[in-house]
């Protein structure tokens, strides 16, 4: 009996000290936020220019805080006495390092959960693998503890890089595989047609106009009007989309399909080509264009930049000797048309 009576009085006694615990925690918690309210409806007293300007330079400051603390923090007006006290207290403890490495570690926190985390949880979804939170934070402390007790730091980014890469790899292939089966099955088909031209690299060609220009170099810049399509039809780019006139570019800073063909085109040609997604954009996602998208474009060369420049200064320059000639033919004329005149 006398035991249970003391343990009675032990669990009694622990649960008072914990309730005054709590109790001197609320009113700490609340003096500090007495203190901030305090100090916001203390009287403004401006003594001097420079008081006047410290105030206006702090009302100032805050021109559009409110709005980025709400899109960037989830902070509003309803929260700012909670605000008030840690930008309060940073303020007054600007040269403590441990204050500062205590926010450092804050504003990293609020980074991670708001961005750094959705976005690695959304490079991996559909992919085999998945970002497990609380694991993800323990690697995170271990590194910066110097914890190396399962992996060393280089083996950890060496192995994170691997694992991204094969689950980006397994990702695109369930996402996209049908998507380039669909355009390998659209290449073996058009190849069979007698106007399409198949080169050794893949790359299909149709010949609509035939030009009798001259060739473009890789580095020369050409002038084209083109369209762009998906085998299924869809047009996700055109130069008309750009304005009227060609587009401008160097043969050599396109896809390799487009260099492969500009570099056998003559200037006047138009021809339909047909890219394999290695000659085009690969494995990238270009929005409309997805991975190992199959690309069909029509494309019309109407010139190579410079050239036209020269020609249309050849032209425009004088022929000196044709020129000599009929000069000193016209002075002959005028010397024999002058000798009579003389005798008369």
């Amino acid at each position: 009996m006398k035991r249970t009576l003391l343990i009675a009085l032990a669990i009694l006694a622990s649960a008072s000290f914990g309730t005054i615990e709590a109790k001197e925690k609320k009113e700490k918690k609340e003096k500090k936020a007495n203190k901030v309210e305090a100090t916001q409806c203390a009287p403004v007293v401006l003594k001097s220019g420079s008081d006047t300007l410290s105030y206006v330079s702090g009302k100032a400051m805050t021109n559009g805080l409110l709005p980025y603390l709400k899109q960037s923090f989830g902070v509003d007006e309803s929260q700012m006495t909670s605000f008030l006290r840690g930008f309060t207290d940073m303020v007054k403890a600007q040269k403590d390092s441990a204050m500062s490495a205590y926010a450092a570690g804050i504003s990293i926190g609020q980074q991670m959960t708001t961005r750094m985390l959705p976005n690695l949880q959304n490079m991996y979804t559909d992919a085999p693998d998945t970002i497990v939170t609380d694991v993800l934070v323990r690697g995170f402390v271990d590194a910066l503890m110097g914890d190396t007790t399962i992996f060393t730091q280089s083996k950890a980014e060496s192995l994170a890089r691997e694992l991204s890469e094969a689950n980006k790899k397994a990702k695109d292939e369930k996402l996209y595989g049908p998507n380039r089966e669909a355009g390998r099955k659209f290449l073996a088909e058009n190849a069979k047609k007698d106007s399409v031209v198949v080169l050794p690299s893949g790359l299909q060609y149709k010949v609509l106009v035939k030009g009798n220009g001259a060739i473009p170099k890789r580095t020369d810049k050409v002038e084209v009007h083109y369209e762009g399509k998906l085998v299924d039809g869809t047009v996700f780019d055109s130069s008309s989309k750009h304005g009227s006139k060609p587009l401008s570019f160097r043969a050599d800073q396109v896809i390799k399909g487009w260099t492969e063909a500009l570099t056998m085109m003559p200037v006047g040609s138009k021809w339909q080509l047909f890219i394999p997604y290695e000659l085009a954009y690969g494995e990238q996602n270009k929005g409309t264009i997805k991975p190992f998208s199959t690309l069909i474009f029509t494309v019309e060369l109407v010139g190579i930049e410079g050239q036209k420049a020269a020609a249309d200064k050849a032209e425009a320059k004088p022929d000196t000797k044709t020129a000599a000639k009929t000069a000193t033919k016209r002075a002959s004329k005028a010397k024999t048309a002058a000798k009579p005149a003389a005798k008369k």
